[in-house]
């Protein structure tokens, strides 16, 4: 009999993650293989070959395959947009300049900011004839001469991405539909995205952006899914029948199959990240923790989130790189601190880490692969913080040659090797803390109220200096951490969101007109399940609103509750609204009759539920066994200290209820938890290691 085994796939810069679920046992197996950058498609189905040997299983049992992919994230990050141009209405070429009037930092950093390159140059900004007004009316008639005068330009300059984003679309699309019409006519080599299809709400720059960076990671998506999506047929079904369902993980916490995502690339620019946050929400609640921050480090980058009550936090003013986006996305800032992540000397000659990393090839000196760079990987070793091996004795480290690179750079800084090592991790640790404030001091949050939830290949090997920068009293590492975005993808549903601008205040609001807007969202939602092969029947629609005082500029999200909506419906939206108002900036202007309500955005999400993996628990069996080192090994944790005899613990040998204090090592096959003097590590009924303080 054909077993029901369900997969999840990260693919990151240096290593690809791989969960495998029996869906009739329970069992659950995870395993780790090399990334593949040159065609990331071969890692992928190596680590599926790999998972399904491990469980003697063969391809012909797999139920379906989800994946997270960084493809999107790395290429944004790293700042490779290709060729792009962009096409607006007349009058609005300079729309990308002007953007927002807002100076990171703060305006005193006025005289030192220096504006980035804008995504699209100003000399492949087209203009068109025509607008429309807010409400969608013809205001001018588009102009098809022109129209297709710009499509031969671009033609003829070779420019194949393109992003169209005229004012008003979101209230008709007419303009935008023609111009694409008209693309694909005289154009049609050209990869479009339209504003309309992308994002359909108001603020045009915002909405511009987030078109243009849809636009500039669909070619090599698409490209990247197809390929996995062909492959996967070619190699688990040769004599054709039915395809393996195959989804990517997008950046709202959800998953759509290949063949959709492929026209919505923009939705996946989180898509390993957000995984990782899920799995971490559900290993965490499980634990007993409700309020979490997460922290995923793999090989190029760090990504942490925010985690209240089960669920991660969501935004629509997320950002990756420079490059902001607006659609709805877990609330995640990725930082380039990764094991990857290289040393290097600015030209004043101070050390810096990261954005650049060396990646899975050539990757880090020690890896002897040709890197000549020091990473973050290197230092570790160096210290001898991490083994001479990665994956449990698959992965040879050269720890002279990592010591010999670490050396060259401490010369430059006249610093010694230890000294060097650890400035790098240093400066790696204030990379991660500083974007583990952003996602909680920024946002009004205490740090501290907060449990650590670290993962990642890498994501452990700083969090007792996290712990001593931040202030966090508690950190939580899960089982196979270095497998926790994988296991995310098990645990997500299918969905799509929606949404539609809708600009009134709320003592003007017609109850019967929202709720057939509300209706065709939900509308457009349900086509999209039932796409995904869901029974109506198991359909599930959450309703969100967004709302502000009128004069704000930016808004605040509240629940909509199911069903027809009537003034007293409207009202409780518009309360609900007060409260969320009060918690985030500390006061509402509920009591306050001259502080009007205005809506501004309505939203939809459509949920096509699927079976989770249960995270088991294993009591505590008295006595609990002392831990039993597998070895010994000179550690330094402090320069100034020098190396240290450190005990080296294997993670599946330790039991639950055991209790170890630092220094020690603990090792597992995917990642390593240093544990520095000061601390303690104990394990939990579900597997997880609990670290806190020493007691004094």
């Amino acid at each position: 009999m054909a077993r029901r085994i369900r997969i999840g796939i990260d693919t990151g810069g240096t290593f690809t993650d791989v969960v495998a679920l029996d869906e009739e046992t329970g069992e659950l197996v995870t395993t780790k293989t090399p990334s593949t950058p040159a065609n990331p498609a071969d890692g992928f189905l190596a680590g599926i070959e790999k998972v399904l040997g491990l469980l003697g299983a063969t391809g012909a049992d797999v139920e379906a395959v989800s994946h997270g992919t960084t493809v999107a994230t790395n290429q944004l990050l790293e700042g490779k947009v290709d060729r792009l141009g962009f096409i607006t209405n007349t009058g609005y070429e300079a729309m990308l300049e002007i953007a927002r009037q807002s100076v990171p930092d703060g305006y005193g950093n006025s005289y030192f900011w220096v504006k980035p390159d804008r995504i699209v140059p100003r000399h492949l900004v087209k203009g068109v004839e025509g607008r429309l007004d807010f409400t969608g009316a013809e205001v001018r008639p588009f102009d098809e001469a022109g129209a297709r005068s710009v499509a031969r330009w671009f033609r003829d300059q070779g420019v194949t991405t393109l992003g169209v984003c005229f004012l008003h679309a979101y209230a008709d699309p007419c303009h935008e539909e023609r111009m694409r019409a008209i693309l694909a006519e005289e154009h049609p080599d050209a990869v479009v995205s339209v504003s309309s299809q992308v994002l359909r709400e108001y603020r045009e720059y915002e909405r511009a952006m987030t078109t243009l960076v849809d636009a500039a990671v669909k070619p090599r998506l698409s490209a990247y899914v197809s390929n996995i999506k062909s492959r996967l047929s070619a190699q688990y079904r040769p004599d054709g029948g039915r395809d393996i369902p195959f989804y990517v993980m997008k950046s709202n916490g959800g998953v759509l199959s290949a063949d959709e995502v492929v026209h919505q690339p923009i939705t996946t620019v989180l898509s390993g990240p957000a995984a990782g946050a899920l799995g971490a929400a559900l290993v965490a609640q499980v634990a007993g923790f409700d309020r979490v921050l997460t922290s995923d480090g793999g090989g190029t980058s760090t990504d942490v989130s925010v985690v209240i009550g089960g669920e991660p936090t969501l935004t629509t003013e997320g950002s990756v790189g420079a490059f902001p986006s607006k659609i709805p996305m877990i609330d995640v800032v990725t930082v380039g601190a990764g094991g990857g992540s290289i040393a290097w000397l600015s030209p004043e000659g101070t050390l810096k880490v990261g954005p650049q990393s060396a990646g899975a090839d050539p990757g880090p000196i020690c890896y002897g692969r040709g890197g000549s760079e020091v990473t973050i990987t290197d230092a570790h070793v160096v210290l001898g913080r991490i083994p001479p091996h990665l994956l449990g004795g698959e992965i040879p480290l050269d720890v002279d040659a990592a010591r010999a690179g670490v050396e060259a750079l401490a010369a430059r800084l006249g610093l010694g090797v230890e000294a060097c090592a650890a400035g790098v991790l240093e400066i790696s640790a204030w990379n991660q803390a500083n974007a583990l404030r952003q996602v909680t001091v920024k946002r009004g949050l205490d740090v501290r109220d907060f449990t650590l939830t670290t993962f990642g290949g890498s994501g452990s090997l700083l969090l007792c200096r996290l712990m001593d920068v931040l202030g966090v009293p508690t950190v939580l590492v899960p089982p196979n951490p270095g497998n926790v975005s994988a296991f995310g993808l098990l645990t997500v549903d299918v969905k799509n969101d929606y949404v539609q601008t809708h600009v009134a205040l709320a003592e003007h609001l017609d109850a019967a007109e929202v709720g057939r807007s509300y209706d065709a969202l939900t509308a457009r939602a349900a086509e999209a399940l039932a796409t995904e092969g869901f029974a109506p029947a198991d359909h599930q629609f959450v309703r969100t609103a967004d709302l502000r005082y009128f004069g704000q500029a930016f808004e605040v999200r509240v629940a909509v509750p199911p069903g027809a909506l009537d003034d007293a419906a409207l009202s409780a939206v518009a309360d609900a609204f007060h409260a969320e108002h009060r918690g985030l900036y500390g006061y509402d202007f509920a009591g306050d009759p001259s502080q009007q309500v205005e809506w501004v955005n309505l939203r939809v999400s459509g949920i096509g539920p699927i079976r989770r993996p249960e995270v088991r628990r294993h009591p505590v069996v008295e006595p609990v066994p002392d831990p039993v080192p597998t070895g010994r090994r000179p550690v330094c944790f402090d320069p100034a200290e020098g190396y240290v005899d450190t005990p080296v613990l294997w993670r599946p040998d330790l039991a639950p209820g055991v209790r170890v204090d630092g220094p020690a090592v603990i090792e597992e096959f995917g990642s390593t938890v240093p544990l520095h003097p000061g601390f303690t590590v104990r394990m939990d009924e579900h597997l997880n290691l609990i670290v806190t303080r020493s007691a004094p």
